[in-house]
């Protein structure tokens, strides 16, 4: 595997995928690692649901440039380069960070597509609550892919 998509999060899952990965490419390194953050917004599980794309690109623009936004992309920076530099102390090269904002499946598979990877991998659960109330991102990536997806539990 030449480029593979790593999805990370500040979530336990996420830890556990980004140690796995690691662990499994330890002697054969991808040349590109392309380790996305995807940015969502406090209860966005909810507004997954109840907004349209419309909708929610314009709560994105009306966000754009605001304090809690720069939040957002703040947390975002320290967790890429917190699962960056846990790759890079492991000898793995080649990474690229990419900080998206919106629905996570969706952003996930179009990085891959835009991106053009081998595989994506990612941890099985996130917030425990998620999978009650949106459905579960791994599964939505996993049954929407056109490659293969490595869910780590």
């Amino acid at each position: 595997m030449k480029k593979i998509l790593v999805a990370a999060n500040d979530t336990k899952g996420s830890e556990r995928a980004v140690t796995r990965f690691i662990d499994m490419f330890s002697s054969c390194h991808p040349e590109t690692v392309v380790l996305l953050y995807v940015e969502t917004y406090d209860a966005s599980f909810l507004m997954d649901e109840m907004l349209g794309d419309s909708e929610f690109a314009a709560l994105k623009e009306a966000l754009r440039g605001t304090e809690y936004q720069e939040n957002l992309h703040k947390r975002a920076k320290k967790i890429i380069d917190y699962y960056k530099k846990v790759m890079e102390n492991k000898g793995i090269t080649g990474i690229e960070t990419v900080v998206k904002i919106g629905h996570a499946a969706e952003e996930i598979l179009n990085t891959a597509k835009e991106e053009d990877v081998d595989m994506i991998v990612m941890g099985s659960r996130g917030n425990r609550f998620e999978p009650l109330m949106m459905g579960s991102v791994s599964r939505e990536v996993a049954n929407s892919a056109n490659l293969p997806v490595l869910l780590i539990k």
